[in-house]
């Protein structure tokens, strides 16, 4: 049975592989050239000319090179945005210069390639684990996971997530799965290996489509998997929805062969995400007549059939459909052009619910209504109160907010004794809460300010404890910790003390951005920057050495801000460090565990104040969270960033900054509720759209 299915399987692989707007560029080259070159010259040229020190030369900019140049020039945008530049110690830009520079900078960007977007294209890529964990429980309507997933952070013990409600319960129970073991024990496919974990991109997320590749190796494992699940003795009519319409025998006297395929046409519409030509029906119907004759019964050579389709290509790969570019009312090619309904619906499905499109979805999209905007309106409500947003929730917000570092995090038991207890950790606790905090914001369409600063939140009767000053305001007080090891039950909790609360100050990314026995500020600012802002920093020289965890000879009486004063003296070194440091300062009164502290262990007052995008000062971790909400527009953009670049599984590009404006924009004029900002990323030209090359 192996090698017949095997080449039927490899028979299968082979066959699924078998102009610009000149005005517009012209008057963009006309503003580059009287506005903005003298402009970079005066304030860009002493340190960004070929002679200079920084890294990048700015008066090498051509106005004859606009359009290959985009990159370039939007990431000048982004570091006079951020007013990164010029530094510290050069001459301040006057601001309503910077914002005209902003403003001028952001038009030629949107005429350099004639008024027409060119998106980065997003390579053809497989799904990852998740993705095919989730598509193969929706093919086969599985009552079970199909394997383990440890990157899957939470799990729901009392079935409280009911997005159709916009309520999320006062008290939920919920599970916490890499680092308990007591969390793998769930109903799932018996036999069934999991292939390895796929890597995050840098930056980004594990849905990113250069990092998913098909090694000839995993390609023959993928046939195995298949073979795996539709063999596996959990694989009955007890747990297979689709059994009696697929794989049950037909009434007695049916033509078995005709049978087969009146069932395989929809199957394989579903799994393919697309109409099956005649051919490719014709391939597995005979596939299965084959069987037939040699006496296989017709269950198990539907279970075989379905097990190629599962390992074919067309199943696994996440791909754009063929299109050609448009053609203008004057005949000329346009290269950008809108997505085909079948398209929309896995980009949709996919982003919200991580796997197949279901019926309702494809049968829009077959007869090209999808991308209507009263009926895709209409689909986006559905999809955001469906069961199956938990598998957004899943995985956007822990990669977003980076929360797997909590995993490596070992604190030193001397110095932080309370964070272990029997042989678990409070980071079992601690990674659940800003999770909560997620689902709660989406199910109830909270604003996405209450990502920063929000007035609830879940806990433990352990993490409530842990918090200690910082704890909420619960009527019932302190709550004895319990046992609690494979549930683990969470009660919402009104927040008094702005200290705590939101994602920047919850005990988890305090200790994951912390060393064995010291907070690290640079690592806190990077993540801030990174996360809140989507203003990832350069990674540090190769040859800078880390700053020790302890104080050298001599430093016993600095604080960790003086220490680190010393560690900057670089030049290569100030930039970065100008960006970051008063972010990650900003929570210096966290320990390495979360806890709230004024002085050091050496009696020296903790040093956070300083300035946010050097124009919004602050003296407590309130007026941190204030300043941030000042820019809420800024981090309403970056989240859009993110969110975006997790829908289209590709970096973002210059192409797509304008975008990423509108949709703040829109999502503000909305008190900046989260399920607009989502709607309004759906809603966008590149979610939309792709970008095709054009021959010239």
């Amino acid at each position: 049975m192996w090698n017949v299915l095997r080449q039927f399987f490899l028979a299968v692989f082979v066959a699924a592989f078998s102009c610009f707007n000149f005005a517009s560029l012209a008057a963009a080259e006309s503003e580059f050239d009287t506005v903005v070159a003298p402009l970079l010259k005066l304030h860009c040229g002493k340190c960004h000319a070929a002679d200079g020190e920084g890294d990048v030369d700015l008066l090498a900019l051509r106005k004859e090179h606009l359009a290959s140049q985009s990159e370039l020039i939007s990431s000048v945008v982004d570091a006079l945005d951020f007013r990164e530049m010029p530094p510290e110690d050069e001459p301040a830009m006057d601001d309503q210069v910077r914002e005209d520079l902003i403003k001028r900078l952001k038009s030629i960007l949107r005429q350099s390639h004639g008024g027409q977007a060119v998106y980065p294209h997003t390579p053809i890529r497989r799904m990852n684990r998740f993705q095919y964990n989730n598509a193969v429980m929706d093919l086969f309507d599985l009552h079970c996971i199909v394997f383990t997933l440890p990157e899957r952070m939470m799990r729901e013990h009392n079935g409280y997530f009911r997005p159709s409600t916009g309520q999320m319960a006062d008290v939920v129970s919920v599970g916490n799965r890499p680092l308990g073991k007591s969390q793998l024990i769930e109903p799932r496919l018996a036999g069934v290996a999991a292939f390895p974990q796929d890597l995050r991109a840098e930056h980004g997320f594990d849905n990113r489509g250069d990092h998913l590749s098909l090694s000839p190796l995993l390609m023959e494992s993928f046939l195995k998997l298949g073979q795996s699940i539709t063999q596996s003795p959990d694989f009955t009519v007890r747990r297979v929805g689709v059994w009696k319409t697929f794989f049950a025998p037909p009434p007695a006297r049916t033509n078995l062969a005709v049978a087969a395929r009146d069932r395989l046409r929809p199957f394989l519409t579903r799994a393919f995400r697309q109409p099956i030509d005649d051919k490719t029906l014709v391939r597995y119907a005979a596939f299965v007549d084959r069987q037939l004759h040699a006496g296989v019964t017709f269950t198990d050579a539907m279970k075989m059939a379905a097990a190629a389709t599962i390992a074919s290509p067309r199943f696994l790969y996440l791909f754009d459909q063929g299109q050609s570019p448009a053609v203008d009312g004057l005949g000329s090619k346009q290269p950008t052009v809108r997505i085909k309904d079948r398209e929309l619906a896995s980009r949709l499905s996919f982003f919200l619910w991580g796997s197949l499109p279901d019926d309702e979805l494809m049968e829009l999209a077959a007869a090209d209504q999808l991308h209507k905007p009263d009926v895709l309106d209409a689909q986006l409500d559905r999809m955001l109160t469906d069961r199956k947003l938990k598998r957004f929730c899943d995985s956007f917000p822990s990669q977003w907010l980076q929360l797997e570092r909590l995993i490596s995090s070992v604190p030193d038991p001397k110095t932080y004794p309370e964070f272990y207890f029997s042989k678990y950790r409070d980071s079992m606790h601690m990674m659940l809460e800003p999770l909560l905090l997620f689902e709660t914001i989406l199910i109830e369409n909270l604003p996405v300010t209450q990502l920063i600063d929000s007035d609830f939140s879940y806990r433990s009767a352990r993490l409530e404890n842990a918090y200690g000053d910082l704890s909420s305001a619960s009527p019932s007080g302190k709550r004895k910790p319990g046992g609690q090891v494979m549930a683990l039950k969470f009660n919402r909790v009104d927040l008094k003390d702005r200290r705590t609360g939101g994602v920047i100050t919850n005990a988890a990314v305090m200790t994951m951005t912390s060393g064995p026995e010291r907070t690290q500020p640079i690592t806190r600012g990077a993540w801030l920057a990174t996360v809140v802002f989507n203003n990832p920093p350069e990674p540090p020289p190769a040859d800078v050495p880390a700053l020790d965890e302890k104080p050298a000879e001599g430093e016993d009486h600095l604080t960790l801000r003086e220490r680190l004063a010393l560690h900057r003296e670089r030049a290569d070194c100030k930039g970065c460090h100008e960006q970051i440091d008063p972010l990650g300062f900003a929570l210096e009164n966290y320990d390495a565990i979360g806890k709230w502290r004024d002085k050091y262990d050496n009696d020296r007052k903790v040093d956070m104040q300083g300035t946010l995008l050097r124009k919004h000062d602050f003296a407590d971790v309130a007026e941190f969270k204030d300043a941030i909400l000042v820019e809420r527009d800024r981090f309403t953009r970056g989240l859009a960033g993110h969110l975006l670049s997790f829908a289209l599984a590709r970096e973002l590009g210059a192409a797509d900054q304008s975008a990423l404006d509108k949709i703040a924009d829109a999502t503000a004029a909305d008190d900046y509720r989260i399920q607009t900002l989502i709607k309004q990323v759906v809603l966008s030209e590149p979610f939309q759209s792709k970008t095709i090359e054009v021959e010239q």
